[in-house]
């Protein structure tokens, strides 16, 4: 399966725009790992949400975390356009890379959703 490597997305686009193109590159980064779709959370508000009731500081965390989710998949999907050009099993790779992007999507949010006892 040959899989389309991240495209390099403008800073001047906005960070919902960003978000959900990361989000569009992790479902094929799903595909290639063999994990189902993700379902909607419903317990999370959309980023324009969260971006607007943000603090100036919780944004700019939040843009220096989309920025490096943004550098991790494209340098992450074109390493593993490479296996899949080779023939090679890139499911490994790709769960690991998958996992990596959950965990700092996580981190994102939580900056933009501070936990109630540290507001």
């Amino acid at each position: 399966m040959r899989m389309a490597a991240a495209p390099a997305i403008e800073p001047s686009v906005s960070l919902e725009t960003r978000w959900d193109a990361l989000h569009a590159s992790a479902g094929q980064l799903a595909a290639l790992a063999q994990l189902g779709a993700e379902t909607h959370r419903s317990d999370v508000p959309e980023i324009g949400a969260l971006l607007e009731s943000a603090n100036d500081w919780q944004r700019e965390i939040a843009q220096r975390g989309i920025e490096d989710l943004d550098a991790m998949m494209d340098i992450g999907l074109r390493a593993i356009s490479t296996l899949t050009d080779r023939g090679q099993d890139a499911s490994t790779p790709a769960l690991t890379l998958w996992r990596e992007f959950y965990h700092a999507r996580e981190a994102v949010l939580a900056a933009l959703q501070p936990h109630q006892q540290a507001a």
